[in-house]
């Protein structure tokens, strides 16, 4: 056939002929050369075609093969063309209309848009023509098509560097709780580096298949298509089926919330213990995803023993993951273990505790540092603190405390995180006093605030004495400051200037429990120490 066109007139016969004497639908695969990669046959309505993996399909590139069939019936391209346009990323689909005389009828054909706006239809079908008529320019038209997906990629995508993603939220909350979800999502996906292209917002119940409606996530595979995203990230904890359910529809990577979170921490851990706990959660999370089945794992032990129906090496990574869990389970409880001999030692001194908690990226660091002088790590980004950092304070009356800064909490936090750092949050146990930091800019203060006491009574820690503390008036107007401080009874401060902490610090003192009985500082110590 010629090569600068999408089919010729002699192959357009040929297959409308086959097609009426079968009355079943045919096809064929065409590369950009010309050639015939596949030949498809398949009923009278649908046509179901072959893995196309092996074929070429860039990040920023279509497929190279072009789809043109047949249709037994006077119609033009149906949904099931579109979906395969979208999601092999086709370069072209066309439909032959078979006639009663068995010669092919108009030609109808549809390529993928390189940008469209929300709510329009992701691609473009071109005017019905016959086979004669088609143009010879098909190279030219797919060569410009892939130029401007690449230049809508370059510009949504500049400056950037990592794992391109598309985000996505479905639930049935109101658009105001989602859209603050989504934005969570947002900053834990850039904590994380991944580079957030496109957002969905879809308002419905969550499909136990494929979690959003068909035809949407058909969009969303297409909108990531469009801007090179090679990731869809989802605001919900999702289940292994779901997991497969979309890889398997959409070709991309697909991560759920706890594993953007089990990431953020797999990066920032830099302690054994850390390092123990993260790998603990992640192997948590992943032992249930261990247990679909996979021709990739079909392999089987062999030698004395493992003769026989023997082991599958999927069984044998799921005993080995179990082994590994127990193990560090060891491990964790031996450094908590050694966590509860120094707080032991350090109140056995008589010296009380304060510990400061409160929402991911409040600005906790920030605030030990100011009160404190320390040079602890501070970054405006969610869990730059994984592992308890403890330092001497010394309050307004000479008197010492140990003040220990603590891991973040956050919305939907992931249950194996909750038990794998639960040595972490011990430290909150022998605390005289919680400052409860809360950012006063942020429009999610009230649910940050409920957030953390949820976690605390969950830890069992509500009953102790806490402090709220509103941070980061440096961003609100005076007037909002005012207003928050009366709700939650409250200390303003801006943890970036240490002037504004003199009411805390007294504030502080005059809730710590039995003043009186503090021992007295020595002209010897310093202002503050680590611990």
């Amino acid at each position: 056939m010629r090569s600068n066109a999408i089919i010729t007139p002699e192959l357009a016969r040929a297959l409308s002929e086959l097609s009426l004497e079968m009355q079943r639908q045919v096809g064929v695969l065409i590369d950009r050369k010309g050639h015939i990669r596949e030949t498809v046959v398949g009923d009278a309505r649908t046509l179901l075609l072959p893995d196309l993996s092996g074929y070429r399909q860039g990040r920023d590139r279509l497929s190279g093969l072009r789809l043109v069939h047949t249709h037994l019936h006077p119609e033009g391209l149906d949904d099931d063309d579109f979906t395969d346009l979208a999601l092999l990323r086709l370069d072209l689909v066309a439909a032959i209309e078979v006639t009663a005389s068995g010669l092919p009828g108009r030609v109808y054909q549809a390529h993928m848009k390189p940008a469209y706006q929300d709510g329009d239809v992701p691609w473009e079908v071109l005017p019905a023509v016959t086979a004669f008529e088609l143009p010879e320019d098909f190279p030219d038209m797919v060569s410009a098509l892939e130029q401007e997906f690449a230049r809508n990629r370059a510009n949504v995508t500049a400056g950037g560097a990592g794992d391109r993603a598309v985000i996505v939220h479905v639930s049935q909350e109101p658009r105001a709780v989602a859209e603050a979800s989504m934005a969570e999502l947002k900053e834990l996906s850039r904590s994380g580096g991944i580079i957030v292209v496109h957002e969905v917002i879809q308002r419905r119940p969550v499909d136990p298949k494929y979690v959003m409606g068909k035809g949407r996530l058909r969009e969303t595979v297409v909108k990531a298509m469009q801007f090179g995203a090679e990731v869809i990230v989802f605001d919900l904890n999702l289940s292994p089926a779901q997991v497969k359910n979309l890889a398997d529809f959409s070709d991309l990577k697909v991560l759920d919330r706890t594993q953007v979170i089990l990431d953020i921490f797999a990066q920032r851990a830099q302690t054994r213990e850390g390092k123990i706990q993260v790998e603990l959660a992640q192997l948590r999370y992943l032992l249930p995803r261990l247990s679909a089945k996979h021709t990739a794992m079909s392999r089987l032990t062999g030698g004395i023993g493992g003769r026989g129906p023997g082991e599958t090496k999927l069984e044998i990574d799921r005993r080995r993951a179990q082994d590994r869990v127990t193990h560090l389970q060891r491990e964790i409880g031996k450094l908590g273990d050694r966590r509860r001999l120094r707080r032991n030692v350090r109140t056995g001194k008589g010296v009380p505790a304060i510990s400061i908690v409160g929402y991911t990226n409040a600005g906790k660091s920030t605030l030990l540092n100011a009160l404190t002088k320390s040079a602890v790590i501070a970054e405006d980004a969610l869990f730059a603190t994984l592992n308890p950092v403890s330092r001497r304070l010394r309050l307004p009356r000479e008197q010492e405390v140990i003040i220990t800064d603590t891991v973040g909490f956050i919305r939907k936090l992931p249950v194996e995180l909750m038990a794998a750092f639960k040595t972490t949050f011990e430290e909150i146990d022998p605390a005289d006093l919680l400052l409860h930091v809360l950012d006063a800019s942020s429009p999610e203060i009230e649910d940050h605030y409920a957030t953390v006491n949820s976690v605390l009574a969950e830890l069992e820690f509500e009953g102790k004495p806490i402090l709220v503390v509103l941070n980061k008036i440096d961003r609100c107007e005076p007037e909002l400051v005012q207003g928050l401080t009366k709700k939650y009874n409250a200390v303003a401060v801006s943890a970036l200037d240490r002037d504004s902490l003199g009411p805390l610090l007294d504030e502080m003192e005059s809730r710590m429990p039995g003043m009186e009985s503090w021992p007295a500082a020595t002209a010897t110590q310093t202002e503050h120490h680590a611990v």
